[in-house]
């Protein structure tokens, strides 16, 4: 079937995209708010997008009223987020901040996170998170329906062990992220495979292209 998006509505276009273009990590963002409050807000439109500036990109869509959501309106006024990779064993918790709170209150607090002090950005990384990118804004885009924030990765923090230092290679044995899919969907990442170069799935000790 063929399929003119003219004709569509912005919501049509938005499930289509959403529910096909997948599975998509998640950014489980905070940032600090003027009255010192950390937000903290999961998005699925997000991807990295280079290494040299090592830089990703967040996309977060506009309310419903137009008015911009509390981590749009704290990065817009402080210009710092740090961005974390959720595992299986926070995913309930990480969904549960997406619900709409007020700006005076943490979905940190309100979910039972725990926050724990930067390196070098003043929003606080969340403790139980596998992995933290503290990012300072690099560039901002704007569409009628968003707001586009490309961060520059300032510091990463990963779990004990689940970095190899001597390599630069992550333990992927260990690291058990969940990925966004259609609708209200998540999915997880234990059916792994890998593909040994001649069209077919390799075994454990097949060698994976590293730009992959």
């Amino acid at each position: 079937m063929d399929i003119d998006f003219s004709t569509l509505t912005e919501y049509q276009r938005y499930k289509l995209m959403a529910s096909l273009i997948v599975p998509r990590p998640i950014a489980l963002i905070t940032t600090a708010g003027a009255n010192g409050v950390v937000n903290a807000a999961p998005f699925s439109m997000f991807c990295m997008l280079g290494e040299e500036p090592p830089i990703l990109m967040v996309s977060i869509n506009r309310l419903a009223d137009g008015e911009l959501k509390n981590t749009s309106v704290n990065i817009n006024a402080t210009g710092e987020f740090v961005v974390h990779i959720c595992d299986e064993d926070m995913a309930a918790k990480m969904h549960r901040c997406g619900e709409r709170f007020s700006a005076d209150v943490s979905e940190l607090e309100m979910v039972g996170l725990h926050a724990e002090k930067s390196t070098v950005v003043v929003p606080p990384r969340i403790a139980e998170a596998p992995v933290a990118f503290e990012c300072c804004l690099h560039e901002k885009l704007e569409t009628a329906s968003r707001e586009i924030f490309i961060g520059r990765v300032l510091s990463l923090h990963a779990r004990e062990g689940l970095i190899d230092t001597e390599r630069w290679r992550v333990r992927l044995q260990d690291f058990f992220p969940v990925a966004r899919f259609g609708a209200s969907f998540y999915i997880d990442t234990r059916n792994r495979f890998s593909l040994d170069g001649t069209g077919g799935r390799g075994g454990e000790n097949s060698t994976a292209v590293d730009e992959i």
